[in-house]
């Protein structure tokens, strides 16, 4: 039988669309499943400040009357802007090996932003650049992080029997914590205090770093990133969604943040205790006892291993040596903490700046995801 798409229109069928992944993946090692709440949040036109400037489409796959397949059309109107493109982005892409369904379901995000005007399908792609990016093309028997998505090694060989072609590559590192901060680390580190006249600054509450740090946090986000690979800036209602969503459940020993003399915030880097152990025991959702493995995971019994959430430097800062200061400061709280490594989560291959800053530790590159595209006929 051939196979049927089906648009999204109903909760019961947004359901299905999150879950699809959960089934597909229920017995693999290596796959984190996405906390269930936040998909829903994520998809919600109301809830998902992203819908200022995104428009999409969920699709399903049915083969034989079984679903077999989904996928995500998106269009961000902020990122075509900010790039001079026509792109139409496919995200939340997952099917069986069958290339009749993987078929079905990239061409019908083709269809459908060509309905649109687009000239060029990329991806996989989520709404911005706080949801996952890149299809897995190396790695496949590495633990996924709860900031990334894992795939069987097949999606790649569909993609690229489709027509489709490398955009970007990102590369993930696993960084071993050293005993004690490099020698060469804390030279770098006492010149840039010294000569930039910076300084680290930890907040004590959720409340003061949301309320005096958080707007300035996410700004300097937007100047850092802003040259790289499909980087929309964040609106204003993004913003005060991620200050209220994130900043009060980060651990904030692991929170530096570098102020300059005049009180200016120039750099930050956020971390915190892998939980795709406790996202993995608890299958993605927070009841019935999901809650319990995801406070052990943050609070108690942390895992031998952090995720890198984010390190941004302000562009005139940057390639100078502020990172040092960061990880200075870092170093010896991972270290008492119990952390043996850390994830770096995905770089793209070509930023040199960042990756740069592992020089000083044992590192190993061990993973590797790609975007795809494709001309629109």
């Amino acid at each position: 039988m051939s196979v049927t798409i089906k648009k999204v229109a109903t909760k019961s069928e947004l359901k299905k669309f999150i879950r699809f992944n959960y089934k597909l993946y229920k017995n693999n090692a290596y796959s984190v499943p996405d906390l269930y709440d936040d998909m829903l949040n994520t998809f919600n036109k109301k809830k998902n400040a992203a819908f200022e400037f995104c428009e999409s489409d969920y699709f399903l796959a049915y083969k034989n009357n079984k679903l077999v397949g989904r996928i995500a059309a998106i269009i961000n109107k902020r990122a075509n802007e900010t790039w001079n493109k026509k792109n139409v982005r496919f995200g939340w892409i997952d099917f069986i090996d069958d290339l009749e369904v993987s078929t079905a379901l990239l061409k019908t995000v083709e269809n459908w932003g060509k309905e649109r005007g687009m000239d060029a399908i990329q991806g996989p792609l989520g709404f911005t650049d706080f949801d996952a990016e890149g299809m897995l093309i190396e790695g496949f028997d590495q633990l996924s992080t709860m900031a990334t998505t894992y795939n069987y090694p097949y999606y790649s060989k569909h993609i690229e029997k489709l027509g489709y072609a490398k955009d970007a590559d990102w590369v993930e590192y696993k960084i071993y914590i050293p005993e004690q901060i490099p020698e060469k680390h804390e030279r770098i580190t006492e010149i840039v205090k010294n000569k930039y006249g910076l300084r680290i600054k930890k907040c004590t509450s959720s409340k003061e770093i949301s309320k005096e740090y958080g707007q300035a946090i996410f700004n300097l986000m937007n100047e850092a990133y802003s040259p790289l690979y499909g980087y929309s800036p964040l609106s204003q209602g993004q913003i005060k969604q991620y200050i209220k969503m994130y900043l009060p459940i980060v651990d904030l020993r692991m929170v530096p943040l570098i102020l300059n003399s005049k009180n200016e915030l120039v750099g930050v880097g956020i971390s915190m205790p892998s939980l795709s152990v406790a996202l993995q025991k608890s299958h993605g959702r927070l009841l019935p006892l999901g809650w319990y493995y995801l406070l052990k995971a943050l609070f108690f019994k942390k895992a031998k291993m952090l995720d890198l959430l984010l390190v941004a430097v302000k562009p005139e800062y940057q390639n100078k040596g502020v990172n040092a200061l960061l990880f200075s400061d870092l170093i010896p709280i991972y270290r008492k903490m119990g952390f043996a490594y850390a994830e770096s989560n995905p770089e793209l291959e070509l930023n040199g700046k960042v990756q740069a800053q592992w020089d000083y530790f044992k590192y190993e590159q061990h993973k590797r995801r790609r975007a795809y595209i494709k001309e629109i006929k």
